[in-house]
């Protein structure tokens, strides 16, 4: 139980510098927000666990993005329109392993992160990421894809379990 509580609290800003400047964390997605046009948003709004707005409630979930020296691991939802789809619907959300892609880091004069992130090597489409992190670890990730809306979530940063 007390892994599970870290898991969703926020690094302090040590841990922070570390896990960014090593490219070595996971972050888990607390909410999401579809940047989608307002019929979509208006049918959002009536799913379980949405609060107004299109914001939907993921805290519970393990939806999580990992970034390592060699790779990439996103396994998150996607609410909005999408302009095409798998066939298998299991297939669907935001998930994919990316072992090619661009990463670049800048650090702004308040200590926050903007970490943008584009995959190269998925065959049905690629995704360029946004990740903005403050210093005590809460992020927001910005995602686009050339197959679907832009969606936003909102969580926090974390040092990968050790035995992962």
């Amino acid at each position: 139980m007390a892994s599970m509580a870290q898991a969703f609290s926020q690094t302090d800003k040590t841990t922070t510098n570390k896990i960014i400047a090593d490219k070595n964390y996971v972050f888990t997605a607390n909410t999401a927000m579809p940047m989608s046009n307002q019929e979509v948003s208006q049918v959002l709004r009536n799913f379980p666990g949405a609060q107004g707005g299109g914001l939907i409630n993921l805290s519970g979930a393990a939806y999580d993005f990992t970034v390592t020296p060699d790779s990439i691991v996103a396994y998150l939802p996607y609410y909005g329109r999408a302009y095409s789809a798998p066939y298998n619907p299991t297939e669907g959300g935001i998930k994919f392993k990316s072992k090619d892609f661009s990463y670049i880091q800048t650090k702004n004069k308040k200590g926050s992160y903007s970490v943008s992130i584009k995959t190269k090597d998925l065959k049905s489409e690629n995704y360029q990421m946004v990740l903005t992190v403050s210093e005590k670890g809460y992020a927001t990730l910005m995602v686009n894809s050339n197959n679907k809306q832009p969606i936003n979530f909102n969580g926090v940063l974390s040092e990968p379990k050790k035995n992962e």
